[in-house]
């Protein structure tokens, strides 16, 4: 890991675009790499990758959750932290603005598809890819709105007037299996990102602990850029305020990825990358699915989508306390920000209902040690990546085939 990631930076420093790292290549350690082989040894780091648990310390975690979750949380307050999710998170960044979480540069050790597709190798796809965005482009920009581009509505109504023959047939081509079909293409150039050839969206950034490590190492590559979106609009604005933010290569939004009838700033089917790391957690249960599947949408074919979150008896669902259990496994903090454990079972599930292959999904535990008090924490996250598929459907083929043979 240690190797792919030090060729990474290097490539990018003489201004060369790597490739894509291959996900179903599972380094021998991935993760991290220090291995606790001497328990008397354990204070000597803050932090030990790889941790088995015993049969007997998995029981006691067991027990753990079993009794901080008997006493649920009324129905009626749950109501109120959900309808309120938002708000809760908003005072959440008001008072710890971008000081509570730190950057979080180890993105690149453990998703190195986070960098952009040698341009060499794939300009082919390139090119199907700019014409699937030309013509996809009217199924967003007919709903949406685009506070920094204005003017865009009325320019789509000029633009969708003026298709000739062609562009109708290619258009057909990237709608087959939408429900609405729009009368023409819309030019590429209107909407943020449009001239990239590589795109990358990160759901609940915050106050952008993982954007601005991100831009940083995407600086030298000019041909990418970078959604990032979140439901507190005081997160947002921490991330369009800060120094190293780039309206040029990022495009920040408030956006609710709950509501399915949100508009994104983008279309369909253009993302390479989509970042999901300790998002999911946040939202209730019953509507992760519907989160998964309209994220999965946002994907053009081989596109991956980047989870990261905690797992089942992670340390911080053991230190809840009575009367905060939600649901099985579904927890409210005291500032009224929630937090769900996770299995790679239900990760697994979730992610292929969606539509998606599993390239990489597992448990990672470490053990967190505290040397000054002594004392010792086992962390369990649980990490994901899930592409989506090349294949077209046999309707699509047939297009394809017919234009290209025209071609």
């Amino acid at each position: 890991m240690n190797v792919i990631w030090r060729n990474s930076v290097s490539c990018l420093r003489i201004r060369k675009v790597p490739h894509r790292y291959q996900s179903s290549y599972h380094p021998v350690a991935p993760l991290g790499s220090r291995i606790l082989t001497d328990p008397a040894k354990v204070f000597e780091h803050n932090m030990w990758d790889h941790m088995q648990w015993s049969k007997e310390e998995e029981a006691a975690a067991r027990k753990e959750v079993e009794e901080n979750s008997a006493v649920r949380v009324l129905l009626e307050e749950q109501v109120k932290y959900e309808s309120e999710a938002s708000k809760y998170w908003d005072t959440f960044y008001k008072i710890h603005k971008n000081k509570f979480f730190k950057d979080r540069n180890w993105l690149l050790r453990e998703f190195p598809e986070i960098l952009p597709v040698d341009q060499k190798t794939e300009k082919k796809m390139k090119e199907l890819s700019r014409d699937h965005i030309k013509t996809n482009a009217a199924n967003c920009f007919s709903r949406m709105h685009c506070p920094s581009l204005p003017e865009l509505k009325s320019h789509y109504k000029k633009s969708s007037s003026s298709s000739d023959g062609q562009s109708k047939a290619v258009s057909d081509f990237s709608n087959l299996d939408s429900e609405e079909h729009r009368k023409g293409p819309l030019k590429a150039e209107l909407f943020p990102g449009s001239n990239a050839t590589f795109r990358i969206l990160e759901v609940g950034c915050g106050a952008g602990n993982s954007v601005f490590p991100i831009l940083n190492t995407l600086q030298n590559a000019p041909e990418s850029f970078l959604y990032c979106c979140d439901f507190a609009s005081g997160a947002v604005e921490l991330v369009k305020s800060h120094s190293s933010y780039r309206a040029a290569q990022c495009c920040a939004f408030v956006h609710d990825v709950c509501d399915d009838g949100s508009p994104y700033p983008f279309p369909d089917g253009i993302l390479d990358v989509i970042l999901l790391v300790f998002v999911l957690s946040s939202i209730h249960p019953d509507r992760m699915q519907g989160v998964v599947n309209r994220l999965s949408k946002l994907l053009k074919p081989g596109g991956m989508l980047l989870f990261r979150d905690y797992g089942r008896y992670d340390k911080t669902q053991l230190r809840f306390k009575r009367g905060h259990c939600l649901s099985e496994n579904f927890y409210v903090r005291g500032d009224g920000t929630r937090a769900y454990f996770f299995t790679k079972e239900e990760v697994y599930n979730m992610f292929c209902k969606a539509g998606l292959d599993e390239k990489q999904n597992l448990v990672d535990r470490r053990l967190q040690v505290n040397r000054k008090k002594q004392v010792k924490m086992h962390r369990v996250w649980v990490q994901g990546k899930f592409q989506k598929p090349f294949h077209l459907t046999q309707k699509s083929s047939k297009l394809v085939f017919s234009l290209l043979s025209h071609g």
